[in-house]
């Protein structure tokens, strides 16, 4: 079997893409950046979700020799211009603090009624192989934004954004029910053909 190098030490998306790929019929070996403790994190210094995708995946599958796989993924909501985007996971100013961003987006958005409460939730998966071909898809969900969060499955922004043509938040959602239309969901299944062109 084939290994698979997930340039991200977050045991959720490493979860998350495992069934995914698995889903898709990808038959991968896995595993995430931790499994490589001596490769530094890459600064995400890109002003675009592919940008960082790429970066992130180059890096690794220049520090391990194997081929690499890398998301970037935010939240962009309409009556921010898009905002926070690729500055999701730091919003509130320190890095991952899941809580303080859903309570600093929320505050910030806490005079505008629903239809003006549009967003959707971006990801671009990017592969890089040892030799410096890359390849890069997106996928995106659009919703609603709540105005309390609710459900305790997911992570980020998940228990804020009503997927459209759902009366449920992300969090809300399975794991399964979630992957099947998620934002991250579509780009790793639009990418698994492309991994598996490529990886044989």
């Amino acid at each position: 079997m084939r290994k698979l190098v997930l340039a991200t030490r977050n045991a959720h998306k490493v979860g998350e893409l495992r069934a995914i790929l698995g889903a898709a019929g990808l038959d991968v070996d896995l595993v995430g950046a931790d499994a490589f403790p001596e490769v530094p994190d890459v600064a995400e210094t890109g002003v675009t979700f592919a940008e960082n995708a790429l970066l992130k995946a180059h890096a690794l599958a220049r520090a391990t020799g194997l081929p690499a796989v890398a998301d970037d993924s935010g939240l962009c909501v309409d009556v921010l211009g898009g905002a926070p985007g690729i500055f999701s996971a730091r919003w509130a100013g320190r890095h991952g603090d899941d809580r303080a961003n859903l309570e600093l987006l929320l505050a910030q958005l806490s005079d505008i009624a629903d239809p003006h409460r549009g967003a959707h939730f971006a990801c671009a998966a990017a592969l890089a192989l040892p030799n410096g071909e890359e390849r890069v898809v997106e996928g995106r969900l659009r919703g609603t934004l709540r105005f309390e969060p609710a459900g305790s499955f997911g992570f980020g922004y998940d228990p804020i954004l009503q997927p459209d043509g759902y009366t449920v938040t992300c969090a809300e959602l399975t794991p399964d029910q979630k992957n099947a239309i998620s934002h991250r969901g579509e780009a790793f299944r639009a990418l698994a053909p492309i991994l598996q062109d490529l990886l044989g």
